[in-house]
This record gives C-alpha cells, structure tokens and sequence, in this order.
C-alpha cells in the first residue's frame, strides 16, 4: 500500500534546509492535474498563486522544468519572476537555444517520419513537434494498439545513431539532441548559488531528475509510480497545500 506524506512535514522540512534553495517544479501532474490531451492542459486553481507566493520568499528561486517546449509552455503565462525551462533542459525562457546542426536536422526529421508512421498504426495517437525531438501521444488510443505505437517508434529511435528517447505515461518523446531535467536543475543551481535544491515530479522522465540531486537536497514524487525520490504526496491538490504550507517559513 502507498504511504504518502504529509503536505505541511514536507514543507516543513524544505523550510528547514540551508538558503538560498531553489525549487523545481514540473507541470504536468504537479501543477496542473494529467489530461487526455497536453492540449486541454490548465493550472490548477489557486496554483499560479501559490507559486508566485512562495517566489516571493526571502533566498528562494522558483523553476518551471518542463518537457514542453517554451512555446507550449507560455499558454500558462508564467510570473517573469519564475525561471522557465522547456523540452527536458533544453530551452529556457529568454535564452534562445543553439540552432540544431545539419546531422541533428537530419536525424530529427528520420525521427518525425517515424513517429507519423507509429500513430497512424493507432486511431487516436497523435505527434507533438518541438525544437529537436518529436513525442508520440497515445492517451486517447486503444491500450494495445497504443502500445504497439510506442514500441515501433522506440525501435526506430534505437536504430537511429545520435537518437535518444524518454518514455513517460501513455508518451514516448525521441530526441535529435540529448537533454535531462537534472543536469538543468544542477547547471540552474550552481548559477544562482544556490545550497538546496528541491525537485517536485511525477513522471518517469523526472527520476533523471531526482538521481541528479545530492542527498542534502529534497526530492518529491507525485503520485503512485515507483520512484528514488525520498518524499511521496498524493496529486497537484497536495502540491498546492505543500506551496502553501511553505509561506509562514518566510
């Protein structure tokens, strides 16, 4: 049986660690609840505030670490004052990402064939396209089907020298250039100085994450998936009673 932990202990302990601390957070199933399709994707409500609030506080940076793009990623219309990361590490609010090469052009488009290939193998998948990798979605495919998707597009990848792939829930996202949300996290840390870093995730894709992070830091899953993180809460509802239980710590 799952054992969660609660909200208000986990901030507690945030609290508790050395300033300045730097707190990342993912999107998708953290601050906004997980839907069929990326698309129909919103905050959940009140989250925008809480997370403005404890940006707020006194040696604490906030950071949106996402596997969307930059581009996907305005629909929520983020605080200036956030740090927003997109597609894994790869991109960052306000700092345009190094043009792909000619092999990474090249390759990118060998994937994107591929993955218009695996979803018309499943009524209801479909591609997301962004700067250097392509995910093929299959949510809203029949489970079988779906997963006979995923399986051809992980086989294309594997077969494609330079390409590598995240599989996440009911996703799996191809790269033409390597990215990690951990090495953004850490490479974000060392620039702002910062001695705590806590990372809050719930998908497969965020464990890189959590491996990345040092045993002083603070690693939270989201949800029932198995995970390395050292902290358990529930759903975006839990995330938002964390962030709130955060602001009597300033």
């Amino acid at each position: 049986m799952i054992s969660y932990d609660e909200p208000a202990d986990v901030a507690a302990v945030i609290a508790a660690r050395p300033r300045p601390v730097l707190l990342g957070l993912d999107v998708d199933g953290v601050l906004a609840p997980i839907v069929d399709h990326a698309d129909d994707a919103v905050l959940l409500d009140g989250m925008a505030d809480a997370v403005r609030d404890v940006a707020r506080m006194a040696r604490v940076h906030v950071a949106v670490v996402s596997g969307r793009s930059i581009d996907d990623l305005a629909r929520f219309d983020f605080d200036d004052g956030l740090e927003v990361i997109g597609s894994h590490g790869m991109e960052s609010r306000g700092r345009p990402m190094s043009p792909l090469d000619e092999d990474e052009r090249t390759l990118l488009a060998r994937l994107d064939a591929a993955a218009d290939s695996a979803a018309s193998r499943a009524d209801g998948a479909w591609v997301e396209r962004k700067p250097a990798s392509v995910v093929l979605h299959v949510r809203q495919a029949d489970e079988a089907a779906g997963a006979e998707a995923l399986a051809m597009l992980a086989d294309a990848a594997d077969a494609a020298h330079g390409a590598s792939s995240k599989a996440g829930s009911g996703v799996l996202e191809v790269f033409a250039r390597h990215a990690d949300k951990g090495s953004a996290l850490v490479e974000l840390a060392e620039q702002l100085g910062a001695r705590t870093t806590v990372f809050v995730g719930d998908d497969v894709t965020d464990e890189e994450a959590f491996a990345h992070l040092g045993a002083d830091d603070v690693t939270i899953k989201v949800g029932d998936a198995p995970t390395i993180a050292r902290y358990r809460i529930a759903d975006p509802d839990a995330v938002h009673a964390l962030l709130r239980s955060l602001a009597p710590h300033r």
